[in-house]
Parts: structure tokens; C-alpha cells; sequence
């Protein structure tokens, strides 16, 4: 079933969300100057605009924790205050920050807000029994109801918000950015619950950057800017050109499509590892950082990736072998934790800023510059910090990547999360490194500010300095990465030229696809020793099947595996999916478990 999406169909059903000339100001930010915005039941409504145009906020203002300084507001026929009075009237929100009790178990997660003081919703061996068939549904994979929520990565933890959300059968859910911590596969489940709940007449209001996944959802979009919504775009006219002409007022710029990913000078190495170990019993392997280059990684959530860049930063160990940071004088320094990376000038930009990024109490400048306060000093023997400096770096860095806040002096809370995360990446520009590792840095950023952090990058890179970028978007990667090394099972799986990058044939790999001959080339692990050796693999032998596409339209489709034999590789496969075989007309001939 396909949700309507001509003007009269939608005119026609019944409103659950109306909007009208609503104020909302902090201080003296004007977070919303004047939206107006209506949703229908039975839809998907994205609320789409850059970083600080007030999507959060109006979304808060619908859920009934942000009371609003001027408007009207009516939501199922209410207006609700709080978030009790939201929940009671079939209204659920997922924030954008992953909100969950690291000490307490998945269960207790899951239910949290459900019960009240005195009195339990329902019993204890019914919440558990609900949060393994809810938590297996979402994720894909069995999830112990009992274990503790701080043991589990960040994928996880966004299921766990989401199945909080989706835990009643709202009549309105509200997504803010709940797709930002999901890889590709991940996003596609949850997409498929979005539409059984429009399907099912629930109002559906989606807050994200990810422009691809709108093309694909989304039956309407209203595109906000600067506190105003500027556009509602029907789902025929929700393309990437429209939306971003919106966003910014002006025609997208092309030129990024078009770009030639950065190319090292010469084979000089920054960085290396031997024999590096992520997992317990996993694979071990070797990695050359060359200068000059930007180094893609991807993989599926879960499959080592994150623990990959987390090692090269020094923020964890690896279960065997050591990173090191190459000197000029060809000396090899070893990377044992964060204290050796800083030392070697190598920063670290974490994706999970709540966790690993921000200050919560401290403010805007001191989250971006603190880390340079030892290094910008004045007054000899005195000590004494060097303001003028330090303002100058905040200048050029909130400058440099377009950071809206109010005065430097306000806590960095008081930003969109979007603008923190800016934070932290200007905090990695600001301390000079010469090697810049970033984990899923762009995630809940807007898109000008990516083609602004893409650009800054490459400049970094052509300057002789080195970039290793985590992403769970690989469209991230176009015209980007010099090289991208695919992770599966806890070590690199395949490896591809960013030169001929084909995003087809990297998902491809994520899925275990691919016969790993990257690995072994001028464009794998390591490139230095390739060369040296004429560039000759040997390929595994690829029994494994092949992906199949229907006709490009823009976006990335489903993906359809093809089981021609069985496959070894998942026999180990931490990352369940499901199996499916079609005949040579297309129809499916067999449909495994997942």
C-alpha cells in the first residue's frame, strides 16, 4: 500500500497536527519566528532545514515539553503541556540524543516512563518477554533483555530509544534524528516500520540530514530556515535539488559530484599498524596512513569499524598489536592511549558527542579550545592563558564551519545538536594535528555544513597531512576518500579506490559480497608494501552470490541477496540478515530465516 500523496487526498484526510504562526525564542535567539506547519494522519512528514532553523524545537513544542511564546498549537485535537499529557493522548517522541540509563538493563530501557510511581503498567515477565520480541523485530538480532545498556554499542542504544517510542501503537511519532546512529541496513528496518505505522493511519513527523533517506520516506516535507518554514513539498517534488534549494535559498552547487578525491604525493607514511587484533580471536591485520590521503572506513554497525579508529586515536586497545605514529626521521612512536595520539598530533572527533564530546556544564569557547590551554600560554614563568590567542582560533573555526549560538559564554546545551557536534569537529581543526581521525563525524549535520567539513578536509589533506573518516553514510564518500577499507566480522573485509568509487559495490561488501581482492592493492591496507610488490592478489573464490538492483532512480534501493552456495563467511556472521534466492524471471524461488 502506498500512502496518498496528491494535495486533494491529503486536504481530505484528517488533521492531527496543526501549527499556526507559532513564536518560540530563547533569550535572544529566535528558535521559531512564525512556523506555521500541518500533518495529516497517515503520512510521513519530514521537517527538514540546517543546523539551528528550529526542527528540534518545533518538535519539542509538538511533544509538549517546550511551552511556546505565541501561536496556536492543537495536536489529536489537544494542546498538549507536557510530556504526560502527550503520551496520554497517543503522542511519542525519539530525540535526537540517544537517551538511555547505561547502568540499568535493556528491559528497564525499554519501559522507562511507563509506569507510574506506585503502580506497575504490566509484569515484569510481560515487559521482558515484549522487550526481546520488540528489541529482535527493530535490530535484527537477539538482544538480552537483562544486560546491562552501557555494554552495548551506540546502534543498539538508538533501537532501544526507538522501541521505547514505538512501545504504545502511537497515533503520532515523532523521530528526531533517530536514524543518525543506524547504518544502512538498520535504517531500512526501521523505515519499514515507519510506513506499517502510516499504513496503519499514525501520523509519522521525521526530523533529519539525511537527504537520500527523505527522497525514499517521506510522503510530504516542510523545509524550515532560520526559524520560518520557507517550503511544503509534495512527495513527487521532494528531490535532493529542491530540498537543498529550499534549505539555503539558493541553487545547489554541483561542483561536489564532480570532485576527484584527494591523491598523496608520495608514499611517505604517518602512520602504521602490524598485526592489529580488534576482537577476541579476530583476524589480525596490517594498515598504512599514507600523507596526503583521506581514508574511508564502513562497515555495518557492530562489525568493527568503530573499534578501528577508536584504536588509531588511542581512546581504546586493541586485543593485539599497536598503531604507531611515523616521525620525520622515520622513527616509529607506538599509540597506547589518547596521552601518545595527542602527543604525536593526532586528534580524535567522536560521532557520540553526548558520551565522548561534549562538556555539558561548560561553555561553547571552553568546549571548542580548552584542549589548547596548556599549549597557548603567556606571561613566561606566569603561565597565564592567552585569551587573545584562543579567540582568535574560536573566530576562525565557528566561522569556518558556520556554528549559529547566541554569545560564546552560553552553555554548549543551549546549541542545536547539530551546532555541538560542530563543536567538536572545529575542537580537532583547532589543535593543528597533522592526523585527523573522525568517528561517523557528520552525524546530525546539516548539509551545508558538510560540504563545508568535506572541503575543509581535503584542503588538510592536500596540505601532506592524513584524515581517517568513519562514516555510515557511503554516499559520504563520493569524490572524498582516497581509498575505503569495508569492515565485517571484526577485521578489514575488502577495500575499494576512491578514484572509481561505486557505492553499489561497497554495500555489496558490507553484505559479505565481494571476493576481498581490494585488500591486497594500492588501494587496500597497505598501499606502500603493494606497490612494492606489483600489486598481485589472490582472490578468495567468489561463491558467494551476487546483489541484484532494480533501475537507478536516485537513491539507494533495498538491497536483494542471491545464495547460489553456501557461504562460510557467515557461519560467523555477528550481523544476522535475511537470505533470499530468485529465479532468472525475478520471482523469489526460496526466503530464509533471518
Amino acid at each position: 500500500m502506498q500512502a496518498p500523496t496528491d494535495q486533494a487526498t491529503t486536504a481530505a484526510r484528517r488533521e492531527t497536527v496543526s501549527i499556526k504562526d507559532v513564536k518560540k525564542f530563547f533569550g535572544p535567539t529566535r528558535a521559531l519566528d512564525g512556523v506555521s506547519f500541518s500533518a495529516v494522519e497517515g503520512e510521513i512528514h519530514a521537517i527538514v532545514g540546517g543546523n539551528g532553523c528550529g526542527k528540534s524545537t518545533l518538535a519539542k513544542v509538538i511533544s509538549g515539553i517546550l511551552p511556546i511564546d505565541a501561536g496556536a498549537v492543537t495536536v489529536l485535537g489537544e494542546t498538549p503541556n507536557s510530556p504526560a499529557e502527550s503520551r496520554a493522548i497517543g503522542i511519542s517522541t525519539v530525540y535526537q540524543e540517544v537517551l538511555v540509563a547505561d547502568e540499568s538493563t535493556v528491559v528497564d530501557n525499554v519501559f522507562m516512563g511507563s509506569d507510574a510511581l506506585f503502580t506497575k503498567s504490566v509484569a515484569y515477565d510481560e515487559k521482558v518477554a515484549r522487550t526481546a520480541r520488540l528489541m529482535r523485530d527493530l535490530s535484527g538480532e537477539d538482544v538480552d533483555p537483562h544486560g546491562l545498556v552501557g555494554n552495548l554499542p551506540l546502534g543498539l542504544k538508538q533501537w532501544i530509544t526507538i522501541a521505547r517510542g514505538m512501545l504504545s501503537a502511537p497515533r503520532l511519532l515523532i523521530l528526531d534524528e533517530s536514524s543518525a546512529a543506524l547504518d544502512f541496513d538498520s535504517t531500512e528496518r526501521l523505515f519499514q516500520k515507519m510506513r506499517d505505522l502510516r499504513d496503519g493511519g499514525a501520523t509519522i513527523l521525521i526530523v533529519t540530514h539525511r537527504i537520500a533517506e527523505l527522497v525514499r520516506i517521506a510522503d510530504r516535507a516542510t523545509v524550515l530556515r532560520d526559524g520560518r518554514d520557507v517550503a511544503v513539498l509534495e512527495k513527487q517534488d521532494i528531490t535532493e535539488r529542491n530540498l537543498l534549494a529550499a534549505m539555503t535559498g539558493e541553487e545547489p552547487d554541483a561542483a561536489h559530484g564532480s570532485l576527484v578525491a584527494p591523491q598523496p604525493q608520495s608514499d611517505e607514511i604517518t602512520m602504521r599498524a602490524d598485526g592489529l587484533v580488534l576482537w577476541p580471536n579476530g583476524k589480525s591485520f596490517d594498515f598504512e596512513l599514507r600523507k596526503g590521503e583521506i581514508v574511508g572506513v564502513a562497515g555495518l554497525d557492530g562489525q568493527g569499524q568503530d573499534s578501528f579508529v577508536r584504536v588509531l586515536a588511542g581512546v581504546q586497545s586493541a586485543e593485539a598489536g599497536l598503531p604507531f605514529i611515523m616521525t620525520a626521521q622515520g622513527e616509529a612512536t607506538p599509540v597506547r592511549d589518547l596521552s601518545d595520539a595527542v602527543a604525536g598530533r593526532v586528534a580524535y572527533v567522536s560521532g557520540d558527542r553526548k558520551r565522548e564530546g561534549i562538556f555539558a556544564s561548560l561553555s561553547i569557547f571552553e568546549n571548542m579550545v580548552m584542549p589548547l590551554y596548556a599549549q597557548k600560554k603567556s606571561g613566561g614563568v606566569l603561565g597565564l592563558i592567552d585569551w587573545e590567542t584562543l579567540n582568535t582560533i574560536f573566530d576562525r573555526e565557528t566561522r569556518n564551519l558556520m556554528i549559529k549560538f547566541g554569545v560564546k559564554s552560553d552553555r554548549i546545551t543551549s546549541l542545536s545538536g547539530g551546532n555541538q557536534q560542530k563543536v567538536l569537529i572545529g575542537r580537532g581543526f583547532a589543535q593543528r594535528p597533522n592526523t585527523i581521525i573522525l568517528n561517523d563525524p557528520a552525524r546530525g549535520i546539516d548539509v551545508g555544513a558538510k560540504s563545508e567539513l568535506y572541503k575543509h578536509l581535503r584542503s588538510f589533506a592536500e596540505s601532506g597531512r592524513s584524515v581517517v573518516y568513519m562514516s555510515s553514510e557511503i554516499e559520504e564518500f563520493v569524490g572524498f576518500a582516497t581509498r575505503v577499507i569495508v569492515f565485517r566480522d571484526g577485521a578489514p573485509f575488502d577495500a575499494f579506490d576512491g578514484r572509481r568509487f561505486d557505492t553499489k559495490r561497497v554495500l555489496e561488501a558490507m553484505f559479505g559480497q565481494t571476493d576481498c581482492s581490494g585488500l591486497d592493492t594500492v588501494y587496500g591496507l597497505t598501499p606502500t608494501r603493494s606497490a612494492n610488490a606489483g600489486d598481485s592478489v589472490t582472490p578468495r573464490d567468489r561463491s558467494i552470490g551476487s546483489v541484484f538492483y532494480p533501475p537507478a532512480d536516485g537513491s539507494l534501493p533495498p538491497i536483494r541477496v542471491v545464495q547460489t552456495q553456501p557461504d562460510p563467511v557467515k557461519a560467523f556472521d555477528r550481523s544476522k540478515i535475511r537470505v533470499v534466492e530468485f529465479g532468472r524471471d525475478g520471482q523469489i524461488v526460496r526466503q530464509g530465516r533471518p
